[in-house]
């Protein structure tokens, strides 16, 4: 996988994340963006779990998505997540959903998307990213060419 590609983590669409005309409901996409947010910092650098022991909360204080077709009843999808965007106190991750089919060259986009991240204390203020975890963040970023 190319970095520009990012973390790839698999969703097959059950019937509760759809609505009464048989496709996905549109707030479910920003369920797949935890899913693939929460897959890629697991695996990339850790836990939610972790984060929240080091006495941080990244809440999520902007979002954006656009819609470019349906996903359906028992679709596999594929949620694509990056970092793209690293500051003191805040984070961006990008996003895209795509429809598995069985030639991968042929996967539909179905949404994309961001969201944006606040670091903030238990007493709800913004505060730093702990530094233990910067580096590791900070390698999930695009590489710059020279």
């Amino acid at each position: 996988m190319t970095q520009e590609a990012g973390h790839r983590t698999g969703y097959r669409v059950i019937y509760g994340d759809t609505d009464a005309a048989a496709v996905v409901y549109n707030a479910n996409y920003l369920r797949f963006f935890e899913i693939g947010r929460t897959e890629l910092m697991r695996e990339k650098v850790c836990s939610y779990r972790e984060i929240e022991a080091l006495g941080i909360l990244l809440p999520v204080t902007e979002c954006f998505i656009r819609y470019k077709a349906f996903a359906r009843y028992d679709d596999l999808l594929i949620i694509e997540t990056r970092l793209v965007e690293l500051k003191q106190v805040s984070c961006k991750f990008s996003y895209r959903i795509l429809r598995d089919t069985a030639d991968s060259k042929k996967e539909q986009l179905i949404a994309k998307g961001y969201t944006v991240h606040a670091a903030v204390g238990s007493d709800g203020k913004l505060t730093h990213l702990p530094p233990e975890l910067v580096p590791r963040l900070q390698n999930l970023l695009p590489q710059k060419e020279n």
